[in-house]
Parts: C-alpha cells; structure tokens; sequence
C-alpha cells in the first residue's frame, strides 16, 4: 500500500541552490498484520501511520520539520534524514536503520558512536537504537560532511527486524 504524503511548502531561505524536487519515492509499509513487539517494555502493536524523508529545517523557536525531496544537495552541513509516525504508539521503540551508498564515504561517524557498524566495503552502515517515541514519532538524520559521495542512496528502516519504510533518494552536486 502507499502513502502519499503532502509536500511542505518552503519559504526562499529553505534551499538557495535547488530549483525543484521530485516527488518522494518513499515505501512505507502499512502493517496488515501489526508488528507486536514483545521486546518492548510495553509490548504494544506497531502500526505505520506516516513516513516522511527529506532535508531538517529547524526555525528559530526550535520546531524541526522536514523539507520533502528526494535530491539533497552535497552541501557540507545540509542535514537529511526521515521521520515516522506511529499509528496510536507512545513509548520505546527499538528500530534499526540500513543506509546504503553508492561508494564509500571517505569517513563515517556517529554524534555519540551509538550502536553504530558498517559493511567490510565501506558502503553500508548499520544503526540500532532504542528510541523514545513521544506521540509516536522515531526520526533519525545525517549530516553532509566532506568526502560523502553523490549519487542513489537507499535507507531502510526496522522494527523487530521488520521492514516498515524505505527511502530512495540522490545526493546531487551543487552548481556553483
């Protein structure tokens, strides 16, 4: 099943060198049969209401929200990433997210080097986490750092070993 979601609209500051963005080519999975997840300290089901990727703004009184695109820009600070909504969900979550390049990085990193591994080629990262998820909400986000490469990425996102979204975008080269 898909899930449209609505494209926020951005005022002029959001992204000076980007003229456009595609749709998303986001797959978020509407579980038939919710993930009951025993590990959890509440065992509640898990249910995906909405799943959104794309670039973190964050305004001056500190509300973060996600510009929708699909091309981010390989500008050094731009932060990307998803969010998701889980349907009637408040508690832990312990999610696991799968990011793909398509080339190593020059280096990779985490803010705290939480639950962190990657692939022996340098391509894929693995990131485990227990999350609180007030209102229902699990996000994560990576920042542009030199040496990241451009082209297709892919991000898959678990619960319980479940795929719940998958996210297809590109990182593009900014015209100077």
């Amino acid at each position: 099943m898909r899930i449209w979601t609505t494209a926020v609209l951005a005022s002029f500051w959001l992204i000076s060198e980007v003229i456009g963005s595609e749709a998303i080519n986001a797959t978020a999975v509407l579980v038939e049969n919710p993930i009951l997840s025993p590990g959890l300290t509440n065992a509640k089901q898990i249910t995906v209401s909405n799943s959104e990727f794309g670039l973190k703004r964050v305004d001056s009184k500190g509300n973060v929200t996600i510009f929708q695109t699909t091309r981010v820009p390989l500008q050094e600070g731009n932060v990307y990433g998803w969010r998701i909504k889980l349907k009637d969900y408040q508690g832990e979550v312990k999610w696991r997210e799968v990011l793909r390049l398509p080339k190593p990085p020059e280096t990779w990193s985490t803010d705290n080097g939480e639950n962190f591994s990657m692939s022996a080629d340098g391509m894929t990262s693995i990131t485990r986490r227990t999350q609180s998820a007030p209102e229902g909400v699990i996000e994560n986000f990576w920042t542009i750092t030199p040496g990241d490469p451009i082209g297709k990425h892919r991000i898959q996102v678990y619960i319980d070993d479940r795929l719940i979204s998958t996210f297809e975008f590109e990182i593009i080269p900014v015209n100077k």
